[in-house]
């Protein structure tokens, strides 16, 4: 089932497409331009993290702000201090919020911003969770390690077998896979629970960070050069199968290859998560930009129930597909002749 939905991927992107040039159209000639705020304010990064709105009241966390400056050292205060009891910006510190980028109102000093956004706070709290409940799926396996799992225990049993037995040893062989299972097993759950936790009410986008999705690419790519054997190599710098006086055409090619496969990692999971927040809030957003009950219950009740539950297939799928492709070219990285 998941490798006829990976394979039919592009249909599904060709949809998303459809969908995504809609989800821009449609709120741009309604009445009301809020839409496109309040469409960004869910997908991007902050320095606040805020809940809901009731009347004129933001219900908002407001996040720790660290700075760091050759004159003033290290600098640590709330992000309320942005913000008057109206809500408006104001400066503070010498400091001012603009766009949720913290610029110094000294055009003639420079900063470096280490403060715990919305997107990290979040990674930090699933980290957290994850490491939390397999440690009591541990725990709980060792005590009855000799019995047939149950109820939690066989989920997280599942999981292990379904990752070691479908994506780690078919493409990195059962030589190697023991390796790479932890790597595999840790960059699964994490995309997987994230992409969950950012369908909640209030939830933040992390998988849709391309800061986040470039460091879990980074995490593969480092892997399978460190990890690139003398046949790998040889098959870059030294390709058997073409002529000598093709290689300075085919080593760049190859190298490039390397970056692509990065590249690739980097923005399907960024685009796809992204896409599917988008189109959702389009949806939703309807409502408020046309200001029709007629439309939620014709348009946005029916077609965001769908888009939410295909969401949850969407956060397994890339999960998953984010897992096969680094076991794909991390088996490459260590496959020898006539071994599998």
């Amino acid at each position: 089932m998941f490798k006829r939905c990976f394979y039919d991927r592009n249909v599904s992107s060709y949809g998303y497409g459809l969908l995504l040039l809609l989800s821009f159209i449609l709120p741009c000639r309604a009445q009301q331009g809020a839409s496109a705020g309040f469409i960004m304010e869910h997908v991007t990064d902050a320095h606040d993290w805020h809940f809901a709105t009731v009347g004129q009241y933001h219900v908002t966390l407001p996040l720790p702000i660290i700075l760091y400056s050759r004159d003033r050292g290290m600098e640590c205060f709330s992000s309320a201090r942005f913000y008057d009891h109206q809500q408006h910006a104001v400066p503070f510190r010498g400091y001012r919020m603009v766009s949720n980028t913290i610029c110094c109102v000294d055009a003639s000093r420079s900063v470096v911003d280490l403060s715990i956004t919305k997107n990290i706070a979040a990674m930090l709290g699933s980290i957290l969770l994850l490491v939390a409940v397999l440690l009591v799926a541990a725990r709980k396996y060792q005590r009855t390690a000799c019995l047939v799992p149950s109820g939690f225990m066989a989920f997280v049993d599942l999981i292990v077998s379904f990752i070691k037995d479908e994506i780690a040893i078919p493409n990195i062989g059962r030589r190697h896979y023991e390796r790479f299972l932890p790597y595999l097993l840790t960059v699964f759950c994490f995309i997987w629970l994230n992409n969950l936790l950012g369908l909640l009410p209030g939830g933040a986008n992390v998988t849709g960070n391309i800061s986040v999705t470039l460091v879990l690419a980074a995490f593969t790519i480092v892997l399978t050069i460190i990890n690139g054997n003398k046949q790998y190599w040889s098959h870059i710098f030294k390709p058997a199968e073409v002529p000598k006086w093709l290689w300075p055409i085919m080593v760049p090619l190859e190298m490039v290859g390397i970056f692509t496969k990065f590249f690739s990692l980097m923005v399907r999971l960024f685009a796809n998560i992204t896409a599917g927040h988008i189109i959702l809030l389009s949806i939703i957003g309807l409502v408020f930009s046309l200001k029709s009950i007629w439309v939620g219950f014709a348009v946005t009740l029916p077609f965001s129930t769908f888009m939410f539950l295909l969401k949850l297939v969407v956060a397994v799928l890339q999960a998953y597909v984010f897992t096969l492709l680094s076991a794909i070219y991390l088996g490459q990285a260590v496959a020898e002749k006539g071994c599998h």
